[in-house]
């Protein structure tokens, strides 16, 4: 029985697939790049159902593989971002390990860092003499050490965040406090 909904079940690196043979192209900010299963309508009109395994982030022209064997381009749509920049290199990498020091998806460049816009991170920016401006440009944060810690947006990990089966219900902000007791294998946070 043939579907009535085409599904996209596998994801092509850009340059792996006959990107010349895209038959549509699906133009989507960072959050709806990291999807497993999400309805999508690209740009000529076809609908189609993003049916993965797992989740993971869709980059800029990738190949989303239909079950019939065409390619749609993703496309990495701009959006609303911080561009933070230095006085120099070095002053850059301590601007990053600043950032990384709170978890942010950032997308780092040679002279740039893009983040997304946040008042306490903007001050914090501020306070060590970065220069930030707004820009509208496509997000395509780092992925981390300990798996793509970009995989959940709203929620970024790094390595002092744990694993655990009731994760769901673990809710992060910028202005919180985090206590983490040193005990093997017996991870609590409070709030």
């Amino acid at each position: 029985m043939e579907e009535s909904i085409p599904r996209a079940t596998a994801v092509i690196a850009a340059g792996l697939w006959p990107e010349d043979q895209a038959h549509d192209t699906v133009t989507v900010d960072f959050d709806d790049r990291y999807r497993r299963r999400k309805f999508y309508t690209a740009e000529g009109g076809l609908a189609f159902l993003l049916d993965l395994p797992e989740a993971q982030v869709l980059k800029d022209g990738d190949g989303l593989q239909l079950a019939n064997g065409s390619f749609v381009r993703v496309k990495a749509a701009p959006e609303s971002l911080v561009e933070v920049r230095a006085s120099s290199p070095q002053h850059l990498l301590r601007v990053a390990w600043h950032l990384g020091n709170r978890h942010l998806p950032a997308e780092i460049a040679e002279d740039r860092i893009l983040i997304r816009h946040d008042h306490v991170i903007m001050r914090m920016l501020e306070g060590l003499g970065a220069t930030i401006a707004t820009v509208e440009a496509p997000f395509n944060p780092e992925g981390g050490a300990y798996g793509e810690h970009n995989r959940a947006p709203a929620h970024p990990h790094g390595p002092q965040h744990h694993d655990h089966p009731d994760h769901g219900r673990h809710h992060h902000d910028h202005d919180h406090e985090h206590h983490h007791r040193d005990v093997c294998c017996d991870h609590d946070h409070h709030h």
